[in-house]
Parts: structure tokens; C-alpha cells; sequence
């Protein structure tokens, strides 16, 4: 393996006008691997991946995919990587098959199609218009035109966002044969599952500077790593957050998830578990469930962002 890295962001700046939507952002992607690049709305990782992808020209800093300059060396670049857009990326009116062949023929080496459109599921549909595919089969679409080149780097954003639950886990595992492969996965998504499934490495970006990197495991095990879901029967007062951490200490962190449920994470032990029922009867709110466990990657994203990871 090279010990070039697939993809190199160091120090990139993007502005829109007045606002910082990548803010001194710097990250690697090794070579041969799944990488989930997560952040909420608006944290900047399209624009990070529009920029590793040659659409956009950094302001400042720099990128290199494959070592190559994504706009300068289009050219050289462009026949490596495999694109998958989030949507679009196919004429309204041509059928889903025609597109595929079409992109195929502009390839020197492509996948066969007949093959790839059996394991991305657009079998039943090949003959559908694109404007009239669902979601789901819009998605399987854009993720085997981004494959039929045989790319050294593909970057899927949402790729099994629309699908079933089978479809879904045959995506999974076909991105996996690609890293078996030595193909490269740069993914996008909102579905934490997928990306404790399928990453290697995980970046947390958010407010277009990096928060956090590592495999899953390193991300759920590092600092604070216990948890308590408080869920009661009615709607929290306001201020229950701040009242909770005030009762806790400033060692825990106190989350609100939706109206009936809290997230603690912090030390948690007996005495923690007491002060939590304490609370709950001062403040008047009946537990309907109090449960004690490890964090998860949601509650690492929840911590970081303070945010949930959602569409």
C-alpha cells in the first residue's frame, strides 16, 4: 500500500458570502478504506467533498486525492474516482439501464453492467424513465454509475438513503468488497448505523472545523463512556437539562433528546442513579424508564455537536 494518503484536506477555508462554511479544516483518508465523513446540517462536509471532488477551488489551504490537485489536475484525476451524488446526476427523461451503458462506454475498463445492475437491485427498473425512480432506485442508480469506471476513490453521499432494509444491507456489503478490493470509500451519512458498520475511520466535523477522528470503537470508548436514558411519562419542564447537570456536577454532560427523554453522560454508578431519582421527584416527573450503559456513536456525535444526526 502506498503511503500516500487517498485524500488530503490540509487547512482549507470555503466562504459563502460572509459566512465560514469550512473553517481551517484538516483531515487525511488512508488508502484501501471506508472513511464516514459526519457532521450535522450546514457543518461543511458537502463543500469538503464538493472541493475533494474538483467542483469547487479551495480558497485557501489545500486538496489532493490520489496526490493530485482536484481542479488543477482534473484531467490526470477524473478517471480514478467514481462520484456518487446525493441526487441528480442522470437526464429526467433517460431510462435508468441507457444512462448506466452510456456512462460505461466513456470508460476504458468499465464494470460489466448487467453485473453491477443486479447487485445494486436496478434490475426490476432498468427500463424506468429517471424521473419516474423512486428515491431508493434514484440512489441505486447513482451509486452504480459512480462504480462502473472500476474508480481507485469513490465518494457516495447518502448512499442508502430512500432504500429498503435489503437493498440497504446488500449496499453495505457491496461497498465492503470494494475495500476488499482496494477501492477506497469516502462516505456521507445520517444513518450512525451504517457508519459504526461500515467506517474504518470516522471525522466528526462541525462549524467546518474538525471535532473528532478515529475508528468507531476508539470514538465510543474515548473520555466519558457511561450513560443513563431517562424517559418519563410527560413533557420535562423547562430548564430540566441545566436543573439535572446542576444536581449531577459539572464532571456530566446532560442532553435532551426529544420532550420526554434525557441523556446523561458522565460517571455513572449507584449514587448517580439515586441523584437522578432524586431529581425526578422534586421536579415532579414520573421515570417511565432510567437505564445505565455504554454510549454509543449517536451519544459520541450527541456530546461533540450537540446535536442529533438527522436528514
Amino acid at each position: 500500500m502506498s503511503d500516500t494518503p487517498a485524500v488530503s484536506v490540509d487547512g482549507l477555508v470555503m466562504r459563502y458570502g460572509d459566512k465560514v462554511a469550512v473553517d481551517g479544516l484538516s483531515l487525511t483518508v488512508e488508502q484501501h478504506t471506508i472513511t464516514a465523513v459526519l457532521g450535522p446540517n450546514g457543518a461543511g462536509k458537502t463543500t469538503t467533498l464538493e472541493t475533494c471532488e474538483g467542483y469547487r477551488s479551495p480558497q485557501q489551504g489545500s486538496v489532493r486525492v490520489l496526490g493530485l490537485d482536484p481542479v488543477r489536475q482534473r484531467k490526470e484525476l477524473h478517471p480514478r474516482i467514481g462520484v456518487m451524488l446525493q441526487g441528480g446526476g442522470a437526464w429526467s427523461g433517460v431510462r435508468a439501464m441507457e444512462m448506466l451503458r452510456h456512462l460505461a462506454k466513456l470508460h476504458a475498463h468499465p464494470l460489466d453492467v448487467d453485473m453491477l445492475a443486479e447487485r445494486v437491485g436496478l434490475a426490476d427498473c432498468g427500463r424506468t424513465p429517471y424521473r419516474r425512480l423512486s428515491g431508493g432506485q434514484q440512489q441505486r442508480l447513482g451509486l452504480a454509475l459512480a462504480l462502473v469506471g472500476r474508480p481507485e476513490v469513490v465518494f457516495v453521499d447518502e448512499p442508502t438513503a430512500g432504500m429498503d432494509p435489503q437493498v440497504r444491507r446488500t449496499t453495505w456489503e457491496l461497498l465492503e468488497e470494494l475495500r476488499a478490493d482496494g477501492v477506497t470509500v469516502v462516505l456521507t451519512t445520517h444513518y450512525m448505523d451504517e457508519a459504526e458498520r461500515l467506517a474504518d475511520r470516522i471525522h466528526i466535523i462541525d462549524h467546518g472545523r474538525l471535532v473528532a477522528s478515529g475508528s468507531p470503537l476508539e470514538l465510543i470508548r474515548g473520555g466519558t463512556v457511561t450513560t443513563i436514558r431517562l424517559v418519563v411519562t410527560r413533557p420535562f419542564p423547562p430548564g430540566a437539562p441545566d436543573s439535572l447537570r446542576a444536581a449531577l456536577g459539572d464532571e456530566t454532560v446532560v442532553s435532551q433528546l426529544d420532550a420526554v427523554s434525557l441523556l446523561v453522560t458522565g460517571p455513572a454508578d449507584a449514587t448517580t442513579l439515586a441523584k437522578v431519582s432524586r431529581w425526578c421527584e422534586e421536579q415532579g416527573v414520573l421515570p417511565e424508564s432510567l437505564q445505565l450503559g455504554q454510549r454509543n456513536l449517536e451519544d459520541v456525535f450527541l456530546e461533540l455537536t450537540g446535536k442529533e444526526l438527522s436528514p
